[in-house]
Formats: C-alpha cells, structure tokens, sequence
C-alpha cells in the first residue's frame, strides 16, 4: 500500500496520538523554535500547515509545508523512528514538491542554522536552504 500525505486539518484522537509518537523521536533541535513537539503540534494543525503522511490508516511522518507568497517552505520533516527508511520522508518531500509546484512556486527546506542533517538534506535533494 502506498502512502498518503494529506494536510491535517481535523485529526483524530488516534492521529494525534501518531503525531505524538512521530515527534517523541525527534531531536530537539528539530523542534525549534516550538518549546516542544505538542507546541508544533498545536501550531501546525492551526495554521494548516501539517501534512502527514499516513498508511494503514496511521500517521507515520509528518512535517510543516508554509505557503508563502515568493516559495514555500518545508520544515519539521519527521519520521518515526520504527517506520525509517522505507520512503514514508521521501514521499512527504515528493509530495510538498508537486503541491508547490502546482501553485508555481519554488520549494525550499528550511531548518535552524548549522545543522549538518538539513544541509546533507538540501545537498541530496537540490532544493535551497533557508535557516533560521
């Protein structure tokens, strides 16, 4: 089965308990500037920035797609540690890339300054890098 990004909008109790799970694993400079992965949590579902990607009905990745008006930025991509590997990052990233490119506009990552994941990331996709 493949899997599905969609914005999440109205989560369910069992979505945010995956969203909950996908962020227990990730590092705390991935959370910045968000005191923590409820806060990020929180903002993404109220600006409508989350997108998830889901299989078998569960959240298994998820991340923050900002529509801005010169490009949009992904941020905060995170997959559960369990589910890594196996194209559930890949396909949230191959998602935000058609979506913005539908709006005609660029797609950029965007990360906290100085991190090596983000600029190994940048370095293998080809898509810019915007700090913070």
């Amino acid at each position: 089965m493949p899997v599905y990004v969609e914005f999440v909008r109205q989560p369910s109790a069992q979505d945010r308990s995956d969203l909950a799970k996908v962020y227990a694993d990730a590092p705390d400079w991935l959370l910045a500037p968000h005191a923590n992965a409820e806060a990020l949590i929180a903002t993404g579902i109220a600006s409508g920035q989350l997108i998830a990607g889901r299989f078998n009905d569960r959240l298994l990745g998820a991340a923050l797609l900002e529509q801005g008006q010169d490009c949009w930025r992904l941020s905060h991509l995170c997959v559960r540690q369990i589910t890594r590997q196996r194209g559930v990052g890949r396909r949230l990233l191959d998602e935000a890339q058609r979506l913005a490119s539908e709006a005609s506009k660029p797609l950029h990552l965007a990360a906290p300054r100085d991190h090596l994941e983000s600029q190994a990331l940048s370095a293998r996709t080809g898509l810019p890098l915007d700090t913070f």
